[in-house]
């Protein structure tokens, strides 16, 4: 009995937090502009501002999807997409040696992680959809 009801919390608090892992970091794009403009360019991405202002647009619909279970999956899939955006243009590790190296690669194997659940929410509201499950 105790089990089920933990199941029932479990979707729905995976779900927020996801949202919440998104949308905070959407707000620090905006709050604090040059700092992860000074990051891009500290890992040579290209055409930062305009991308920046993208990421932080794209943190918040997904994250705002997400937190109302809106089209959950195909935000979930957004996610996943942005992840790896993220992963391979920002945790770039294999750039980097000593600290740098390390936190980068500690980031990278985190959003593996973060992008994992992403997966898992598509798939298991995939199923809630084909089952007529809401």
């Amino acid at each position: 009995m105790r089990s089920a009801k933990l199941d029932e919390f479990a979707l729905p608090a995976g779900r927020i937090l996801l949202a919440v892992y998104f949308i905070l970091p959407g707000i620090a794009k905006f709050a604090a502009w040059q700092t992860h403009i000074d990051l891009m360019q500290h890992h040579n991405v290209p055409f930062a501002p305009p991308l920046l202002f993208a990421a932080g647009i794209a943190n918040f619909v997904l994250g705002g999807l997400l937190l109302a279970n809106r089209h959950a999956r195909l935000a979930a899939y957004g996610c996943v997409l942005y992840i790896l955006l993220v992963n391979f243009n920002l945790h770039d590790f294999w750039n980097f040696s000593g600290i740098e190296g390390a936190h980068e690669t500690q980031n990278f194997v985190k959003n593996l992680g973060i992008l994992a659940g992403c997966l898992m929410l598509a798939g298991f509201t995939a199923r809630q959809e084909k089952s007529g499950e809401k």
